[in-house]
């Protein structure tokens, strides 16, 4: 198990024993499905329970192909739809939040996921962010003081690029991936779906985006050394004359030839 599943697993068993306390606000998967049973049979039954009426009062059902959601009530259809979320799958909404909000902090991240989901807490905000590694690498950089940090500049369209996957695992469909590219000078991006997040089903996906606009003279990813490495040799396999160099854990220097 990596580092990543043991920090996933925590999280769970975390949010787990605070459900014990707070029953109202937190849902286990299994008590998500049964939710979402009894408010099938509520709508359907002509005579209501007490508990009936407050299921349907409380909540609504959203059909996503063949899965049915659970989200809160709507005054109307028009209504944007806010999620009701089970704990197991709240390590990755949040992951995905944190990541599209740059590593943001509480405040920005309830703001990007009050509005979407019903039931994530700002304790779960707060357990997520004390163990994201990246986060911590902030806390504990020393700072200088009356020292200017200089930015990264690029001259040129495609000196240097970025690459990253973004984990989309908690939706269901063929697709479970998201690799984002990103031109450095321009900001422009480049969106793929993808099945997995193998090395040769990024490479190509890589290799498709280079042959449009050309290999970067650096390419930069945040999901570690080793995966880069495995997307390297996989590039090498297609495109045997394009010349690859390690600067640094995450970062890469490439050289057609």
């Amino acid at each position: 198990m990596d580092s990543e599943a043991r920090r996933e697993q925590h999280f769970v068993e975390e949010l787990k024993k605070w459900h014990s306390k707070n029953k109202r606000v937190l849902i286990t998967r299994d008590e998500y499905f049964e939710t979402v049973n009894e408010l099938i049979t509520s709508q359907e039954t002509k005579v209501k329970n007490p508990r009936q009426y407050y299921l349907i009062k409380k909540y609504d059902l959203l059909n996503c192909g063949d899965t049915q959601k659970l989200i809160r009530k709507r005054k109307d259809e028009k209504s944007e739809p806010v999620y009701f979320v089970f704990i197991e799958e709240t390590f990755s909404i949040l992951k995905r939040a944190h990541i599209l909000t740059g590593h943001g902090g509480r405040d920005k991240m309830i703001k990007n996921l009050s509005e979407k989901y019903a039931n994530i807490t700002q304790e779960s905000i707060n357990l997520f962010k004390a163990g994201c590694i990246e986060c911590q690498k902030k806390k504990r950089r020393p700072t200088t003081k009356g020292t200017v940090v200089r930015p990264i500049l690029t001259k040129e369209f495609g000196t240097r690029g970025q690459v990253d996957l973004i984990d989309m695992q908690s939706i269901k469909g063929r697709f479970s991936w998201i690799m984002v590219y990103q031109d450095h000078l321009t900001k422009f991006i480049v969106l793929r779906r993808l099945t997995s997040k193998r090395a040769a089903e990024v490479a190509y996906q890589l290799l498709d985006i280079f042959l449009l606009f050309g290999a970067p003279q650096i390419l930069q990813s945040d999901n570690g050394s080793e995966f880069t490495a495995q997307v390297i040799e996989e590039l090498k396999v297609m495109w045997p004359q394009l010349l690859w160099s390690m600067e640094s854990p995450g970062t890469l220097k490439a050289r057609g030839q």
